[in-house]
């Protein structure tokens, strides 16, 4: 990702050099937008830029005569990244109350969500609202700012007036500004959730000098009245525009279509068989394979038929004919589906809620699935007597999914039933599940979910150790490597 800061200024003299100097430390290029300045800015930033002989690749100063406001100088500074190629823009103000030394609290929150698969993302600092010398009426725009944000979005944002942030800049809506002002922050956060950019936040620090030091251009009355007459436009473009963005965007509608594809199948096809299944022929062995297979068949015809999903696997790499215990990694509540697929002789462990939700209890009750809740010492007979039908077992060491799509920490309860049972271990590599439907989100979005399948290691191979314990810690960082190489660190 190619990263810039905008560094909007007017009459900042004072401060704006020392903040572009704290800046050019984290290796980020600074664009400084000077808006009609008529103190020393223009002149102490060029010298300064002179004595450091900074490049233009690494500083750049874009100056207009009149001022025009905060508004017009980040739509002045968003035009010119654009322009040099940049994807994101962090915007610091110039008066030295954020800490430049916070970007990359800002950056790393960036990062989490893009390798959450998400990169419409703008990344919003929160102050701490009661800080020191902190002006009263600030805080009363900002409380009265975020109300009216919630109204307008649905969404809740601790400190919409923050100037600290990171933009989207291929994802910036509400560019034309119905204000150049103050309050355009407000704007571009508004536009920008109606138009499904994901709003995040993360504490920063601020400072406020005493009384008597402070420089601001925050005018209580006026600045209070332009907001107040931004939020009833907002309002109103809200209930003709903004909430039908929200309800009709295209992620909820593909999730709303993706639930009911599953939920009408299961209620209505595998449910009924299963139960069919299970009160006609409870023990016949052919008869649950059979269910197996149509369970198979479901999940691989749900598979081709998810709105802008793709998922991939080589089904000529392994033969599942064999018992193993699977292991994989562990993204989303996907993988389940994307493993599945594969064969119908494969069982799962399971959490919990998968065992007591009611939609699946027919099913996975009759295909004996085992929650692993009950203990792998106590269900190592039971895993035996399926393997011995022919089945191999799926277990996530992982046990649950992290939010940030990387590994954690490994349980031992899949080697445990490997060393007891004597049985082959088989590795599954998930990559996609957990950018397609990630922990944090409710929405299915587009993309492609891979199922890479592993060598097969068999029962006596002591090369990833020779005990359980010893796996475990192997096998943790085999999946941790993989992970670096593959999905990128």
């Amino acid at each position: 990702m190619k990263i810039c800061v905008i560094v909007p200024t007017y009459n900042n003299s004072k401060t704006v050099v020392d903040v572009v100097e704290r800046i050019l430390p984290f290796g980020y290029p600074v664009i400084v937008v000077n808006d009609g300045s008529t103190d020393e800015t223009s002149t102490l930033l060029e010298q300064f830029a002179d004595a450091r002989s900074l490049s233009p690749e690494v500083f750049r100063l874009c100056s207009y005569q009149q001022n025009r406001g905060k508004g017009h100088a980040l739509r002045t500074g968003f035009r010119k990244a654009i322009e040099l190629g940049f994807d994101y823009a962090v915007t610091i103000d110039s008066d030295g109350q954020h800490y430049p030394e916070d970007i990359p609290l800002l950056v790393e929150t960036l990062h989490r969500e893009c390798r959450m698969g998400c990169e419409k993302v703008l990344v919003v600092g929160n102050r701490k609202l009661q800080q020191e010398n902190m002006p009263g009426g600030n805080t009363f725009a900002n409380h009265f700012s975020n109300f009216w944000f919630m109204v307008q979005t649905w969404q809740r944002l601790p400190d919409t007036q923050s100037g600290f942030r990171i933009y989207p800049l291929h994802h910036l809506h509400g560019l034309g500004l119905l204000t150049s002002r103050y309050e355009a922050e407000l704007e571009l956060l508004v536009f920008a959730s109606w138009h499904g950019v994901k709003l995040v936040s993360t504490p920063i620090r601020v400072y406020y000098p005493p009384q008597g030091e402070r420089v601001t251009h925050f005018r209580p009355i006026r600045d209070f009245a332009r907001i107040s007459v931004l939020n009833t436009i907002l309002c109103v473009l809200c209930i003709v525009y903004g909430w039908w963005c929200i309800v009709f965007r295209r992620d909820r509608i593909v999730t709303i279509l993706s639930a009911l594809l599953f939920g009408l199948g299961a209620v209505f096809y595998i449910i009924p068989v299963a139960v069919f299944h299970r009160i006609v022929w409870p023990h016949d062995e052919q008869r649950k394979l059979q269910m197996h297979k149509i369970l198979c068949d479901f999940f691989r015809w749900i598979a081709r038929h998810l709105p802008g999903v793709r998922i991939n696997a080589d089904l000529s790499k392994q033969n599942f004919s064999k018992p193993a215990v699977i292991i994989s990694n562990h993204q989303s509540c996907l993988d389940l589906l994307a493993i599945l697929i594969l064969s119908p002789r494969i069982v799962a462990m399971t959490n919990q809620w998968v065992w007591h939700f009611p939609l699946y209890v027919p099913v996975i009750r009759y295909l004996e699935f085992y929650p692993a809740a009950d203990g792998f010492e106590r269900g190592s007979q039971r895993v035996a007597d399926l393997m011995s039908r022919g089945y191999s077992v799926l277990v996530f060491p992982e046990g649950t999914r992290s939010a940030e799509n990387r590994i954690l920490r490994f349980h031992r309860g899949a080697f445990y039933l490997a060393d007891t049972l004597h049985a082959d271990i088989l590795p599954l590599y998930l990559d996609g599940p957990g950018r397609v439907l990630p922990k944090t989100d409710r929405t299915l979005r587009s993309g492609t979910i891979t199922v890479h399948i592993g060598e097969r290691v068999a029962a006596d191979d002591i090369s990833m150790g020779k005990d359980y314990r010893e796996k475990t810690r192997a096998w943790h960082k085999h999946y941790i490597k993989w992970e670096n190489e593959v999905c990128g660190s």
